[in-house]
């Protein structure tokens, strides 16, 4: 059960190849550069790589708008060069996952070019079609601001077709069952090559059923019940991550009632609240969150993170609360984005190395798996005079050499940040690999400590009362081993009185994780800890000899 359970205590790391490493000198990050970086992403402590799409694409969407599913960009190298990389993955022990992109396909793709040429069209009912306009053609954008409707008139056609997102990405009818088995033809395509799953795009835009005229689309949980029963018949142990940004009562649907429907799902609602609490130090509404995300299914498992690839989103707080989030962390009108989010990379948004630390120590000590987004580790900076998320998606920063040493080309697909303290010059990997006090090899001592605490992953969890509302106790118990990480969000240091008298046996004594230190309880049980600016603290109940135990992932 542990082995086909992996991703419970897995280390995920997104990247998107055509800002990863350029190998062909074109300027375009390519798998071969990735391959070659594979050395690097081991030494990290890196167990899953999620891959952004690379299948043939116009690419006016960062990839999301896909032309052909069965394929590579030749821009990233070719079919041979993904088998290559996906053995070369495999001898390191690295697990691959692909975005699945199937809420909708480029307007270029052979399947809409063919429906919109005729009615008669095998294809035409592969997209979803209305002869007049919907009264609710501008409702329902995910791109407020920028995208200007969700219905469009396509001459061509002489109809109006439905896309959730941008008009070049049109929508795939996921009522037509012949557009469900070529879902799983593309599915079983990619694992056939040996990947261990999915991260599932636009989840709940998937199994959305849009009615012209009508703005609350029925919702068929029995599509992604479908996915999940052919994934594991396919390939036993692979995972379905899902991205849908949900209300915690409606998470119950995406997993499944029998646990069958998504393997993990990023938890957007702790995230955002997680945020207002390192601009506030403000603890309740995080506790709140986590709460409230308690109760999954018990293979089931949620996904925390920081930053991704798209604007920090903060649609699920209130107004008064986001307001907050954007005075700390996005005052610019430039830094934020759709009206919710913002378009910033987590080091410079935080402003200071021990907030810094101390947001990725707690994204690590969460009940859930951690994903880590590329740079990050570093602590790389966003490039603002971009469009759109595009501030958040430039090269990777490896060295002081031209182009930060991610390409020899004289021109390349995004700008490297080479101006201000974020520049390559000041943070890249070269620079920090040779300082032991780096963002770096403080991360990669973060990855090794957190796979030395399965009962994170397994065990169960409860919060702790710490007597101060900047404080947060996160208590884990698994197999007779227990783990107590606390986190100071306030600008001042604090000193805690704690006691372990949990299920009327006294634990005595605390192994600090991360330094040579520990505490001991008094006559009472009750444990004084000092927690600096910012502090965490990671403490294994009992002795050290725990941390001889290594579960099997």
């Amino acid at each position: 059960m542990i082995e086909d359970l992996w991703y419970k205590n897995a280390i995920i790391y997104n990247l998107d190849i055509k800002t990863f490493m350029d190998v062909n000198g074109d300027g375009i990050g390519d798998f071969e550069g990735l391959t070659r970086r594979l050395d690097y992403l081991d030494a990290l402590g890196v167990d899953v790589i999620w891959l952004a799409p690379f299948q043939p694409t116009p690419d006016k969407d960062n990839g999301y708008d896909i032309n052909d599913y069965y394929g590579v960009d030749r821009k990233f190298g070719s079919s041979g060069d993904f088998v290559e990389f996906m053995h070369q993955a495999n001898k390191h022990g690295i697990k691959v996952i692909l975005d699945l992109v199937v809420n909708h396909t480029s307007n270029e793709h052979p399947w809409f070019l063919e429906a919109r040429s005729s009615a008669a069209s095998r294809y035409r009912d592969w997209y979803v079609w209305s002869e007049k306009r919907p009264a609710n053609w501008n409702k329902g954008m995910v791109f407020p601001g920028v995208q200007e409707a969700t219905w469009t008139y396509d001459r061509e056609a002489e109809a109006y077709y439905f896309h959730r997102f941008y008009n070049f990405q049109p929508n795939l009818n996921m009522d037509n069952p012949e557009v469900r088995a070529e879902i799983r033809r593309i599915m079983g395509y990619w694992l056939q090559l040996g990947i261990a799953g999915f991260r599932v795009d636009a989840v709940p835009f998937i199994l959305e059923c849009p009615t012209p005229g009508l703005e609350e689309h029925e919702m068929k949980f029995e599509y992604l019940r479908e996915m999940r029963h052919f994934l594991q018949w396919r390939k036993g142990n692979a995972i379905l991550l899902g991205e849908a940004n949900v209300l915690p009562h409606e998470s119950e649907n995406y997993f499944g009632e029998e646990g069958d429907g998504v393997h993990l799902m990023f938890n957007f609602y702790v995230n955002q609240h997680l945020f207002y609490a390192l601009a506030t130090a403000e603890t309740e509404p995080l506790v709140q969150a986590l709460e409230a995300t308690r109760h999954i299914y018990p293979t089931s498992q949620w996904a925390h993170f920081l930053r991704n690839h798209d604007e920090l989103d903060l649609g699920r707080l209130t107004e008064e609360q986001r307001q907050k989030v954007f005075d700390r962390f996005g005052p610019e009108e430039h830094m934020q984005l759709y009206h919710r989010g913002i378009r910033r990379r987590l080091s410079p948004m935080l402003g200071s190395r021990q907030q810094t630390e101390l947001a990725y120590s707690l994204m690590f000590s969460l009940p859930g798996t951690p994903v880590l987004r590329y740079g990050d580790e570093i602590g790389m900076g966003e490039d603002l005079s971009l469009p759109e998320r595009e501030a958040v998606r430039t090269p990777m920063q490896w060295s002081d050499d031209l182009h930060a040493g991610f390409s020899r080309a004289g021109k390349i697909v995004q700008p490297i940040i080479d101006q201000g303290p974020y520049a390559y010059s000041h943070i890249n990997v070269e620079d920090q690999r040779r300082k032991p006090e780096s963002l770096l090899n403080w991360m990669t001592a973060l990855i090794r400590l957190r796979k030395e605490c399965p009962e994170i992953g397994w065990g169960d969890w409860e919060i702790l009362p710490t007597g101060l509302p900047q404080v947060l106790c996160l208590y884990y118990c698994w197999r007779g081993n227990s783990l107590v990480i606390l986190h100071n969000f306030d600008v001042r240091p604090h000193v805690i009185s704690l006691n372990l008298n949990l299920q009327q046996k006294k634990e005595y004594r605390l192994v600090d994780l991360m330094v040579n230190d520990e505490s001991m309880a008094d006559e009472k049980g009750n444990h004084t800890i000092m927690l600096e600016a910012y502090g965490y603290r990671w403490f294994r109940v009992g002795d050290l000899s725990h941390l001889l135990y290594r579960s099997k992932q």
